[in-house]
């Protein structure tokens, strides 16, 4: 594995803009959401690992979101699987995108899904999506993303 492979992702440093449309036709882009917490989620809609997660993520959203915490789901699904994503997000209040429509190059090549990355208020990436457990569950959020909302 090239050190190139990370290029840019280093913990502790300005994370890579992600930008594009969403699935409703918003554009988004993660330099312009400064202030906010966001946690970027690849994912597929065949995943088991990535649907387990996600009410987890849904639960701590909606009881953070008006304390400035955003999630952006971004899904790895071929386009003949993308009905079948766009049903799963029907349950969840988490910005939505296609692989596809984002550019998000400053992260390499995503090779495993679940794959999290947190991004702070000042835009520093707190968590690799890439590295360590990819799992995420109510106690990362609470151990990474709670006291990053709580800072000024």
């Amino acid at each position: 594995m090239s050190s190139t492979a990370f290029a840019g992702l280093e913990l502790g440093q300005p994370a890579p803009n992600i930008e594009g449309t969403l699935i409703d036709g918003k554009p988004f882009s993660l330099n312009s959401t400064k202030g906010k917490v966001v946690l970027v989620n690849f994912w597929a809609s065949w995943c088991e690992p990535c649907r387990e997660e996600m009410p987890a993520i849904e639960t701590y959203l909606k009881k953070n979101k008006t304390k400035g915490f955003e999630v952006l789901a971004i899904t790895v699904d071929k386009p003949t699987d993308m009905e079948q994503a766009k049903q799963i997000m029907r349950n969840y209040s988490f910005l939505f995108a296609d692989k596809n429509q984002m550019n998000y190059s400053g992260y390499g090549r995503i090779w495993r899904i679940p794959s999290s990355f947190i991004i702070d208020k000042q835009g520093i990436l707190r968590k690799n999506g890439l590295t360590g457990d990819p799992k995420v569950d109510a106690k990362l959020l609470e151990e990474i993303v709670t006291p990053l909302l709580l800072a000024q």
